[in-house]
């Protein structure tokens, strides 16, 4: 360990592709900028180092599609995070069906004591239904690839370094979207980051089949809300241990950890029983917050129900009921690199705030807005705000809390 082996490398990198948009990180941030930005005319390359769309809402199994709406019955995430919410079940709803905002039109008091507007659906059919969305946009989807340098000139990104089954070659980009949800392209451009200071608890979440029915079992401590999180035993932490989540190591002790404690689970709920056996495990790391930008604004969970002039829309706290927050557009990039936009789990947020901004919809509303932005500049700190603003308002997104 430590020492340097030398090897000759060639200099010349053959450039395979050319691309108005380069997305990189095919979970729902992903999804969402990448059909944004082909919407929007660009011609985009979306790049998943794995080989199903989703990330942690399909190969990490965390199959809630947690609320667009604030819990006291107004939807507050629109456009995309709508879209893609009705995509997750376009062939049938796990569990949480919310009638109260798919099959009836109820009043707000009524939709304020009942369900949120959230589902359970299904990883496998959700990647493949938002492939086959993006293709037919015109993406182009490059799985199996990860982007492993950058080549920066005059403080922009002229080429992304890719590595797959071809080997190493490059793509010629205007503009990308980090949506790694590690912040990678960030961190390789030489954009300012940092990491979370808590790290992240240990998660084994997995499908079993019981009695004829398909059960999620949610091991670990993550996305359970405040309410069930004080005094319930069933959601104790797995291990003491904490972890960084950009380490390789690491995430694959991290892995081999929740592969013990699915086992643990399983045969501690269902050893024995015939009708009982599990069918799916979770083939990425369940790591939620692990490195984020530090870009033009750090936004703040105390923020809640401020007014942002630069706001690309809103979300809500999955974990409680009442709040709201708009999401300024400074959230989304830096000034170190002018190209470079982020969505998803790696805006610039508090760690308190990490938490809330890393659900489902709120990659979704975040990863919309980027991927327009992307297709219309390729320096977002002189993009004219107020045009995306209204690109976004066209496409159905509600900017502020005034506006529901």
């Amino acid at each position: 360990m430590g020492r340097i082996a030398n090897f000759e490398e060639k200099n010349i990198i053959n450039v395979a592709y050319e691309c108005d948009v380069l997305v990189v990180g095919g979970g729902v941030a992903g999804i969402a900028a990448s059909l944004a930005a082909a919407r929007s005319g660009a011609k985009v390359i979306l790049l998943e180092k794995g080989y199903m769309l989703g990330g942690l809402a399909t190969a990490g199994l965390v199959t809630i599609y947690l609320p667009i709406c604030d819990g006291m019955g107004r939807q507050v995430s629109f456009g995309l995070a709508e879209e893609l919410l009705k995509l997750s079940i376009k062939h049938g709803v796990e569990s949480r069906y919310p009638d109260e905002w798919l099959d009836r039109n109820d009043s707000i008091e009524v939709r304020a004591k009942g369900k949120r507007f959230q589902v359970q659906f299904n990883a496998q059919l959700f990647a493949i239904d938002a492939e086959k969305v993006l293709l037919d946009a015109g993406v182009k989807i490059l799985y199996g690839t990860l982007a492993a340098n950058v080549k920066m000139e005059e403080g922009k990104i002229t080429y992304v370094v890719i590595e797959n089954k071809s080997g190493r070659r490059a793509v010629e980009v205007r503009s990308v979207v980090d949506t790694t949800g590690d912040a990678d392209i960030c961190h390789l451009a030489g954009a300012k980051c940092t990491t979370h200071f808590n790290g992240n608890i240990l998660a084994a979440w997995y499908y079993a089949f019981v009695e004829g029915k398909y059960i999620l079992n949610m091991v670990g401590f993550s996305d359970v809300p405040e309410e069930q999180r004080k005094n319930d035993v069933k959601h104790k932490y797995l291990l003491e241990r904490k972890f960084g989540g950009i380490d390789g190591e690491e995430i694959s002790e991290f892995m081999q950890f929740s592969h013990e404690y699915t086992l643990k689970d399983f045969l501690s709920k269902y050893e024995g029983k015939n009708v009982a056996f599990p069918v799916t495990i979770a083939t990425i790391p369940q790591l939620r917050m692990t490195r984020k930008l530090v870009g033009e604004y750090v936004l703040d969970e105390f923020e809640v129900h401020k007014h942002f002039e630069s706001s690309i829309g809103m979300i809500s706290d999955w974990r409680k009921r009442g709040p709201v927050f708009e999401i300024p557009f400074e959230t989304l990039y830096g000034k170190e690199v002018k190209n470079l936009i982020t969505a998803g789990r790696c805006i610039s947020v508090t760690d308190n705030m990490w938490d809330i901004t890393r659900a489902i919809p709120d990659c979704a509303v975040t990863g919309e807005a980027a991927g327009v932005a992307a297709a219309m500049s390729d320096d977002f700190t002189t993009l004219d705000i107020k045009k995306l603003q209204m690109e976004l308002v066209r496409r159905g997104v509600k900017l502020h809390e005034s506006d529901i």
